[in-house]
């Protein structure tokens, strides 16, 4: 996993333990079987085989044997192998290959409640509230309202209405919230988003009614 517009390390996990040197190997890292990122051979770059959105995007550490992809954003995400081969005067030898997947990860923003109601709230009348959350990926969960008075919490998942920019490939996310107005006792409205990939959950400031 790694953070949008971060660097990510992509390592070969190669021990090297019968001491081969770089100038006999070919070293190249691909992703989906069909875009290079980056080779080696014998010991010099190479650029004959690059696909273009990596063209100086990529800095290496052979002493590592770990590849830095920087800026990374949503459309590297994929599979990745690492592929080294040795080569002889008879044949060329695959003596190491390692994969990885790749997951980006952008933060939402804090999901903001907002009262779409224009008048003033009567006993007898509704609370219409829209909660929103912008520029994260991946796409959420879900998105949950949280209705607490008198130390009593209820909980209601809503339909969450979710959009993915055309550009930047990040999600905004709008959940609305119809309720009678509450009359008995001061309440406590939140929105709670609940995200993927262990991300954990963004709460919303109170909005008391």
């Amino acid at each position: 996993k790694a953070f949008l517009h971060h660097t990510v390390h992509l390592s070969c996990y190669f021990p090297n333990s019968q001491k081969f040197d770089v100038k006999d190997l070919i070293i190249f890292w691909q992703k989906d079987s069909n875009k290079v990122l980056y080779e080696v051979y014998y010991g010099q770059e190479k650029h004959d085989h690059l696909s273009p959105e990596y063209i100086n995007r990529t800095k290496v550490d052979i002493g590592k044997w770990t590849l830095q992809l920087l800026n990374a954003g949503v459309e590297d995400e994929g599979h990745y192998q690492c592929i080294i081969q040795k080569i002889t005067e008879q044949s060329k030898e695959v003596v190491h290959q390692s994969e990885c997947s790749l997951h980006i990860i952008a933060n939402y923003s804090q999901p903001e409640i907002a009262e779409l109601h224009s008048r003033e709230l009567k006993p007898n009348g509704y609370l219409n509230l829209s909660c929103s959350s912008s520029g994260g990926y991946p796409e959420p969960k879900e998105m949950t309202w949280l209705i607490s008075h008198e130390n009593i919490t209820h909980s209601s998942t809503a339909h969450m209405d979710v959009s993915q920019d055309a550009v930047t490939k990040l999600y905004n996310v709008t959940s609305k919230l119809n309720i009678p107005v509450p009359t008995k006792s001061r309440t406590n409205i939140r929105c709670l988003l609940r995200l993927r990939e262990q991300l954990g959950n963004l709460v919303s400031v109170p909005l008391g009614i």
